[in-house]
């Protein structure tokens, strides 16, 4: 039985888990869009797949289709925040049946990954979805997005020379009146 404090094991399952999803071509088109600030689509499926695995195995929950379908959720491939003739509707509303359409073209997909896929931008799809794994992802997926886009905005804050000025003028300001 695998510790979960033991990190190195888990990505060992996890990424045997997955092999096959990461190794196909497909899959790898997702490193070329951009899906929340300065994080790409597959890392940020990656990352989803990954804490959802780990969280449906402490649980004894099926880590397997948490961390396939997880990988999968956003396998879209498209450019959101372009607009496109061909889509109709809100990314936030469509692309779970996008990534679900090219998912089922590329793998097998068991009824609780599918409902992964399709399900996991609930309350949005307005269906709940049917499983505990589906819940997961769906929670996952939210922090995920937070987590990216706090950590790509923390970094270009950092970066912007107003914030470099602004510390400087607090520490003289502070000088000052210590």
């Amino acid at each position: 039985m695998i510790q979960l404090d033991d990190v190195e094991t888990l990505e060992k399952e996890f990424d045997s888990i997955i092999q096959d999803i990461e190794a196909n071509k497909t899959v790898q088109q997702m490193h070329e869009y951009r899906q929340h600030c300065s994080t790409d689509c597959y890392a940020h499926c990656r990352h989803v797949a990954f804490y959802s695995y780990v969280i449906c195995k402490k649980y004894g929950l099926d880590y397997r289709a948490a961390a396939r379908a997880g990988m999968i959720h956003d396998l879209f491939l498209y450019d959101w925040r372009k607009k496109q003739d061909d889509r109709v509707g809100l990314h936030a509303f469509t692309h779970p049946k996008i990534a679900f359409r090219n998912a089922i073209q590329l793998f097998d997909l068991t009824e609780k990954e599918k409902d992964i896929i399709v399900k996991h931008m609930w309350p949005l799809t307005l269906v709940p979805p049917k499983y505990r794994e589906s819940y997961i992802i769906s929670f996952v997926d939210k922090y995920c997005a937070i987590q990216e886009s706090y950590e790509s905005f923390k970094s270009n804050f950092k970066n912007y020379k107003l914030y470099r000025y602004a510390h400087v003028f607090v520490s003289i300001l502070l000088l000052k009146l210590f």
